[in-house]
């Protein structure tokens, strides 16, 4: 029998509004799969059940007197813990905000899920600041991947995907820079996306002229994301790349009528042997599937070096902006991701961010211009397969030493620098045995094709044993050793 926590949150939510499950039932069984599977990955460090029983019973009672309800009705939705919401503590995984007192109100984002009918009890893990890609934290300790814990569920969104690969909750939160929604769809077998800029507003941001980090949806299938989309996504003047209200569904196109570009590596990305060949294996079996299938890349205007060093110069100005008072402040309290990257976006000079903000307008022109002849193009989920979260990332790959910690995302990060538009979509196991992913890329705002797309591959793909999203062994999980964390 299928426990209400398993169920999509799509067939969760009609069932509550024909009155055929109760949003209690279904918040209930959360708990349960919490109390069953979260000891072993550490994936929601902060729930307050109290009140998320209050929540469930007051949207069970609406459903009662008939009122209307709203697209998340009662479903429980796990947010990141780097969203302030009312009544609950934001620490962004640093000991800076361990004892810091709730929040007293929802940030914008929040309040539109709020309002959408949500249930908002549980808090899921993520690296300080969500500055990695491995979540781990002094605070609260590692996130262990549902496949083997003793492996990352990557970052900084890790804490949210291990939570819904779980069944912690139908829904989740996420935020992505390079890489940071999508990496750990890939690592966990769940979907992500990396909306076009200003499609989720982030009105508080720092920064104004740093577009690059995102908020966005993370659900079990595309069909779901979908759903949680519909209430993130509005317009918000304080957010001056905000440029439109909820993005209209497009139809999910017959596979035969798409033009499909794949590379396994973008033409500059450091990529695993195993996860490459796994790769082209996925992409044959859409041979003679749809109207064109031809490995191609964009015409990069620079050389592999000079995307990496784009890449590391905007982030660690973004840093320097960030937290240079902090590192300054309480060095102590911090850890070496934050503090390695404001240094190093110290040392850089005037010249070399004029020189990256060049190259990055560059690389969007020569991205935007293959669109004209590709309607989306498919790449890895992510570089490697899940590693152990007890290294901080992977050293080498094929042998070649990775120069920072944020190298082996290139897969991921190169399509942020182009604005791109991506969805990440679950697509069976890896090399190793443990989930393996796909990236749909499309360019600034594109979200209503990349979606539809992203929905098709995802359909025809789960046809097939070798390709539909893994499903973690939640017996397996309720008996494994549960995951340290440090002590206070």
């Amino acid at each position: 029998m299928t426990e209400a926590c398993d169920l999509s949150a799509r067939v969760a939510r009609a069932l509550i509004g024909r009155r055929a499950l109760s949003p209690v039932e279904l918040w209930e069984s959360c708990c349960v799969r919490v109390d069953t599977a979260n000891p072993a990955v550490n994936a929601v460090v902060w729930e307050n059940r109290k009140s998320g029983l209050a929540q469930a019973r007051a949207a069970e009672a609406a459903v009662m007197r008939g009122e209307a309800l709203g697209a998340l009705h009662g479903l429980p939705v796990a947010l990141k813990d780097n969203r302030a919401t009312a009544g609950q503590p934001c620490t962004n995984g640093s000991l800076i905000h361990a004892d810091d007192p709730p929040a007293m109100a929802d940030e914008p984002g929040v309040a539109r899920l709020r309002a959408a009918g949500s249930v908002l009890a549980q808090r899921t893990n993520l690296p300080e600041y969500g500055a990695g890609a491995n979540t781990v934290n002094r605070l609260f300790g590692a996130t262990g991947n549902p496949f083997d814990t003793t492996r990352s569920a990557a970052g900084s969104s890790g804490g949210s995907a291990a939570a819904l690969a779980t069944g912690m909750a139908p829904l989740a939160t996420g935020s992505d820079y390079g890489g940071s929604l999508r990496s750990p769809a890939a690592f966990c077998g769940v979907a992500g996306f990396r909306p076009s800029l200003g499609v989720v507003p982030r009105p508080a941001a720092g920064s104004l002229l740093g577009p690059w980090p995102v908020n966005g949806p993370m659900a079990r299938d595309m069909a779901d994301l979908r759903l949680l989309l519909s209430a993130q996504a509005y317009e918000d003047a304080r957010d001056p790349w905000s440029f439109g209200a909820a993005i209209e569904p497009a139809p999910v196109p017959d596979l035969a009528s798409l033009r499909l570009a794949f590379s396994a590596d973008l033409g500059c990305c450091p990529v695993d042997a195993g996860i490459a060949d796994t790769f082209r294996a996925r992409m044959g079996m859409l041979e003679g599937m749809v109207a064109r299938l031809e490995e191609a890349v964009p015409d990069w205007p620079l050389s592999p070096e000079g995307i990496h060093d784009v890449f590391d110069v905007t982030r660690a100005l973004s840093f320097v902006g960030s937290f240079e008072k902090l590192v300054a402040e309480k060095r102590e309290l911090l850890g070496r991701n934050v503090i390695d990257n404001t240094e190093a976006g110290a040392a850089y000079t005037l010249s070399d961010c004029a020189r990256a903000e060049l190259g990055q307008a560059a690389m969007y022109r020569a991205f935007t211009a293959f669109f004209e002849h590709h309607d989306v193009l498919i790449a890895p989920g992510a570089s490697v397969p899940p590693f152990p979260h007890a290294e901080n990332h992977p050293g080498s790959i094929n042998g070649a030493a990775m120069p920072s910690y944020m190298r082996w995302l290139a897969i991921a990060y190169v399509p942020t620098l182009c604005f791109a538009t991506v969805a990440a979509i679950p697509c069976g196991l890896g090399p190793t045995g443990m989930p393996f992913g796909l990236q749909v890329i499309g360019p600034h705002r594109s979200d209503a094709k990349v979606l539809a797309v992203a929905e098709a591959l995802e359909s025809f793909f789960a046809g097939f044993a070798v390709s539909a999203r893994p499903l973690a062994n939640i017996a397996a999980l309720a008996v494994a050793p549960p995951m340290p964390r440090p002590a206070r």
